[in-house]
């Protein structure tokens, strides 16, 4: 009985552990998710626990930072009174590249 060809059919499929879970972490978006939780966690302690109180970021999208306000009043105050110092904070955290702009919204 010859196995040469079984054996070879079943090394083919065979890859190294270390491809499967790259793959695995790449398609679960598990950087980007680690990059969101980080920055999460600068911004509560970067800024006022007043406003984190009531924004928060929600994702990071190609250099655009999207924060959810819980109220008009406080995005309001967020747009009029701190939106560049907001974002001059996290720029100087993560960098200007990583982090151009805030976009804000109620919800």
């Amino acid at each position: 009985m010859d196995l040469v060809p079984l054996e070879l059919a079943y090394r083919s499929g065979v890859r190294p552990m270390e491809r499967v879970i790259a793959q695995v972490l790449t398609s679960a978006n598990v950087e980007q998710k680690r990059g969101e939780t980080e920055i999460v966690k600068v911004w509560n302690h970067l800024l006022d626990p007043q406003l984190t109180a009531h924004a928060q970021p929600s994702a990071l999208r190609q250099g655009t930072l999207f924060v959810s306000v819980d109220s008009s009043v406080w995005l309001s105050e967020i747009v009029r009174y701190r939106r560049k110092e907001i974002l001059e904070r996290l720029q100087h955290s993560f960098g200007s590249a990583r982090i151009q702009r805030v976009s804000y919204r109620v919800g």
